[in-house]
């Protein structure tokens, strides 16, 4: 596993807005790999790039001196000055043998991740894979190598609670208001634009909401929201005057001051009496607290669901180590699959080689006395060098197998 390499650029040690340098397009992948390739001779690697890492994995005999790092950088013409290059090659991460392996399984696992348990990051690692796959630079080595991380992260994920607790304050939120048992004709107003109400929202058209009234001060960004959900767009102030009825109010702002007085709340049921559901998740609250005073209201709030997300972040965190005692033993099962998979590699020649030698021996050093036999005795002898032959073929096989067991069990 010696030659097994990462070179990492991670959240964990470059600025996110730094680490954006190392991006690479999918137009120009291709290229700067196949470039990088040649220059250092890699026989096989591919490159994983998310939100917040860049990783190359490859093969090579070389050592990964700060030398080789800078020059890897220059070869793959990042947007870095010759001047901070010194810098960087200091920031990266290098993980070479077995501790590359585990690294891969602790990224795959999510364990690496600005947020523990986010499977997303398998997804991820597997396109990466693939995409180079496709392109050729990959090749036997690696994919025994990401076999044994899709085996192992799905290990972790099934076996562990590392993932199943949501963290997210808008997942637990949807989750709740799931409880509700709200029907999909339900009518909803979405008070604010902004980037939380846009992901609750993908949630609710993910399980066919279709009812949507979207208010906002900019206009414009209601009429966006609106436009990706169907929904219709108004200024926050028609919320005062607005007589369409509701089942659900979601509201996130940035506002100071309540936006959901009791006066507007009053005007939006529009004397309708059914109990009502508010999902604020806005910091301070936009409803005031004399809507939930006088009125009938099942109420989520971003408090209450934050102490929830703390709480099973809490639990993801403790399930670590049970995700890498798993990771521990997949590499010790790993290490006797890949020295068996050398062996197998080393001895493909072997069956061309008997064939050739039992060619040269029928057709040159005993031709002679072949052609002196008759057809019977040439024939038994023929069907007696083939039986032979298939035996020898199998035997190398058998005995070097059966040495890799010996050796790893003593």
């Amino acid at each position: 596993m010696k030659d097994l390499k990462v070179i990492a650029f991670t959240h964990k040690h470059i600025d996110l807005k730094e680490l954006g340098k190392f991006v690479i397009c999918n137009e120009t992948l291709e290229g700067k790999l196949q470039t990088v390739k040649l220059k250092f001779d890699i026989p096989e690697i591919f490159y994983i790039g998310t939100c917040n890492r860049v990783e190359f994995v490859f093969t090579t005999s070389l050592d990964i001196t700060p030398e080789f790092i800078k020059e890897f950088i220059r070869t793959l013409n990042f947007c870095v000055a010759d001047e901070k290059l010194e810098d960087f090659s200091k920031q990266v991460l290098i993980y070479e043998s077995e501790e590359a392996l585990n690294h891969l399984l602790r990224i795959s696992c999510s364990l690496e991740s600005l947020v523990v348990g986010e499977k997303e990051i398998l997804a991820q690692v597997r396109k990466a894979y693939t995409t180079c796959k496709d392109a050729g630079f990959t090749g036997d080595y690696l994919r025994l190598i990401m076999n044994r991380v899709v085996k192992t992260a799905k290990e972790v994920y099934t076996h562990t609670n590392i993932s199943r607790n949501p963290i997210s304050v808008v997942s637990l939120a949807y989750r709740m208001l799931k409880e509700v048992n709200m029907c999909h004709k339900a009518r909803i107003l979405i008070i604010g634009a902004g980037e939380t109400n846009r992901n609750i929202s993908k949630y609710l058209q993910k399980h066919k909401y279709s009812n949507f009234a979207i208010f906002n001060r900019t206009r414009s960004k209601a009429e966006s929201l609106a436009a990706d959900l169907n929904g219709q767009a108004y200024d926050l102030e028609d919320l005062k005057t607005y007589k369409n009825g509701f089942d659900v109010i979601i509201t996130c702002t940035s506002s100071v001051e309540p936006i959901i007085t009791n006066e507007i709340y009053q005007s939006l049921l529009n004397g309708d009496t059914d109990k009502k559901v508010i999902v604020d998740l806005a910091v301070p609250n936009d409803t005031a607290a004399n809507v939930l005073e006088n009125n009938p209201v099942h109420f989520i709030e971003v408090h209450s669901l934050q102490e929830i997300a703390n709480k099973n972040l809490q639990v993801r965190y403790d399930e670590l180590i049970h995700a890498e005692r798993i990771i521990q033993e997949n590499i010790l099962e790993f290490r006797p699959i890949l020295k068996q998979r050398r062996v197998e590699i080393a001895m493909r020649e072997v069956p061309e080689k008997i064939k050739e030698i039992k060619k040269f021996a029928m057709n040159s050093i005993f031709a002679n006395d072949l052609e002196a036999l008759d057809d019977d005795s040439r024939q038994v002898l023929e069907k007696i060098i083939n039986y032979m032959e298939k035996k020898y073929i199998s035997v190398p096989m058998i005995i070097a197998k059966d040495i890799l067991v010996k050796n790893v069990n003593s």
